[in-house]
């Protein structure tokens, strides 16, 4: 069916109208996909509640459409007779086509994508996969995962195809020159809608549309990404996160409220002891036995029967969390003490700022230090990053230089690389620092062929790959034992991040961060037992070199988690809203004001916000956020992230 336009002086900008209506139906019949696709990570949206969140993403539709389309809706508008010509046309048909079925593609994607992020890709996105050299397979391996969505977007480039062909134009026959008038006057209009529709409205006072006006749409944060699309997402975030100063404190104030630069105490003797840490991708604190114990009545095993026997033979937390939910988020908090807000620190403009990192403090008191991930090198910048974080030798595919053991996607599998490091650290100058970050438990979540079916699958595909690696970690230390740098070296065992959970205990905000996080000491006896205090990853730095007995001043955004100092707080930041821990309770927040309170202790799966009724509570949490934020944007814009 087509529709054949009379031979109106305006008729091409009826065409525009009417395909983008079409597109705007479009793009709600994929915000419902979105949200069906993943309804169990919303549990409490009710239907009622998502056709506001449908109405209000209108809004963000139109800014994404707009910004797709503005080479197609430019050349419908121009005030020229000759787009009516059949080769013009068909150019316009073919850029219509091509930049809708991008917006089509990216929306889809986040249907997989986000229960891994729990938020709408971002610009971000292209720095995070610049320099991986394995694109082609990962897009395979996706396709062959999600072949379902590859159907849908088939389906919806063959609709975009007939919109695009949907309206016969004829060009006027000898056009008056009032048609170069009307047609001037009514690109004007065009462009005039263009500026009010990509800034939300044409008030003086209306900033232009951002994530965080889909808040007004949704009653908890983290549902803020079914109001958005994911073109939005991407082109509101290409360009770079620049921090504001805030001055909620007086630098005195701030500095009793929150103090970043650590002193030494007086008495403190540094033991160079040899400091490990296992960073485990996707490691979720939900998928491991011995953190679980109540769950399910007591019948929960887990999937790690490794790690839960060395949780009963270190010090380990009961509420540890992740400062962010991306492996490029976990470097940075883990090793240098800094947590993402906003985007990435590693692919802020901040950067290149001077920092403090484990790596550093230790290498100036003699130690060697090293970094291991089986990837090829330069894959999320970790080569980059730990050269910055100035760790000395990095160890990654190419020097494990031998393909037999590369699983085709990522890298070298765990079992041989973990057994590669260890023989590294055998023949490393002592004392040494050394990191290791994993990756079979990763997607596609595949094991090596002599170990399918060894692993239990679970309801989760990562919880397979999760049962190798913890397999390979056992290989480690069988190995690790028999040298003689094991009894005098301190292991911290954490996760990148949490994932896709399906226990409903860690279908929560708050949860969606939880990772483990353990201190092992072969030869502390007294480092034994577990603590409910929260722990977060940016703790790490602190909590180890106050266990050294490191002398010095430093700087840490973390606090020390061994210190039985309970005043401490928790933070991450996901999209923009601020997730803040302290005490027994947990607070969203936007930047300016909260937005949710609950109490986790009485109420772990977060069904009564108690904001309102407990301003108290919440004046305190807001109060310590805020210097959290002072502290940290100051920090970042003048380039002060070192003890002075």
């Amino acid at each position: 069916m087509k529709l054949y336009f009379s031979k109106s002086m305006a008729n091409t900008f009826w065409v525009l109208l009417v395909q983008f209506g079409l597109l705007l139906g479009i793009y709600a019949l994929l915000r419902l996909g979105f949200f069906l696709y993943n309804e169990s990570l919303f549990p409490n949206v009710h239907y009622g509640e998502l056709l506001g969140m449908m109405a209000g993403g209108v809004k963000f539709d139109i800014v994404a459409l707009l910004y797709l389309n503005i080479v197609y809706i430019l050349l419908q508008s121009v005030p020229w007779t000759w787009k009516y010509t059949y080769g013009y046309q068909l150019v316009a048909r073919w850029i219509f086509l091509m930049t809708n079925s991008l917006g089509v593609a990216a929306n889809l994607i986040d249907y997989a994508y986000y229960p891994f992020t729990l938020k709408r890709t971002t610009g971000t996105v292209f720095s995070q996969f610049a320099h991986e050299e394995n694109l082609a397979k990962l897009f395979i391996d996706f396709l062959q995962d999600y072949w379902g969505l590859l159907f849908v977007f088939a389906g919806a480039v063959f609709v975009l195809w007939r919109m695009a062909g949907l309206v016969v134009l004829r060009r006027p026959e000898q056009p008056p020159w009032s048609f170069y008038i009307v047609h001037s006057l009514l690109l004007l209009l065009a462009a005039f809608l263009f500026i009010g529709g990509v800034r939300g409205g044409w008030a003086h006072s209306t900033r232009p549309i951002t994530l965080s006006n889909a808040g007004d749409y949704v009653r908890n944060p983290e549902e803020m990404s079914i109001v958005l699309n994911t073109p939005f997402s991407i082109l509101k975030t290409l360009k770079a996160v620049q921090l504001k100063e805030k001055e909620y404190f007086s630098n005195s104030e701030l500095n009793r409220r929150y103090p970043v630069v650590h002193t030494p105490n007086d008495s403190a003797t540094f033991r160079k002891m040899n400091v490990v840490f296992l960073i485990l991708e996707s490691f979720a604190k939900e998928h491991i036995g011995a953190l679980n114990k109540e769950v399910n009545d007591g019948s929960y095993q887990g999937y790690t029967p490794f790690l839960d026997s060395l949780i009963g033979e270190s010090y380990t937390f009961t509420r540890s969390f992740a400062n962010g939910r991306k492996s490029i988020d976990a470097l940075p908090s883990v090793i240098t003490g800094i947590p993402s807000v906003g985007e990435p620190f590693v692919l802020s403009i901040y950067s290149g700022n001077k920092t403090t990192s484990i790596a550093k403090l230790l290498g100036d008191e003699g130690y060697e230090t090293a970094f291991f991930h089986g990837a090829p090198n330069g894959s999320m910048g970790f080569s980059a990053y730990a050269q910055l974080a100035g760790i000395k030798h990095y160890f990654g595919k190419n020097e494990y230089s031998n393909d037999a053991d590369f699983d085709g996607i990522w890298g070298i599998w765990d079992e041989p690389f973990l057994q590669f490091m260890a023989n590294k650290l055998q023949s490393m100058r002592e004392p040494f620092f050394a990191s290791f970050f994993s990756l079979s438990s990763h997607h596609p979540f595949k094991v090596p062929l002599q170990y399918v079916g060894k692993f239990p699958k679970g309801p989760l595909p990562v919880q397979e790959p999760v049962g190798y690696t913890d397999y390979a970690l056992r290989k480690f230390f069988e190995k690790a034992k028999q040298a003689s740098w094991f009894e005098h070296t301190l292991f911290v065992i954490c996760a990148d991040h949490a994932t896709v959970s399906y226990l409903p205990e860690y279908k929560t905000a708050a949860n969606g961060f939880a990772i483990p996080i353990i201190l092992y000491q072969p030869g502390d006896k007294d480092l034994r037992g577990v603590s409910d205090k929260l722990v977060q990853q940016i703790d790490i730095l602190p909590t180890v070199l106050n266990y050294l007995g490191y002398n010095k001043s430093y700087f840490s955004f973390g606090f020390d988690a061994l210190s039985s100092d309970r005043t401490n707080f928790l933070v991450n930041n996901i999209g923009g809203t601020f997730n803040f821990f302290q005490g027994d309770y947990y607070m969203t927040h936007d930047g300016e004001r909260p937005l949710s309170l609950f109490n986790l202790r009485k109420d772990r799966l977060e069904q009564h916000d108690i904001l309102t009724a407990d301003r108290a509570v919440a004046d305190t949490l807001d109060q310590n956020l805020k210097a959290f934020i002072q502290q940290y944007n100051y920090r970042m814009i003048h380039n002060k992230l070192v003890a002075e």
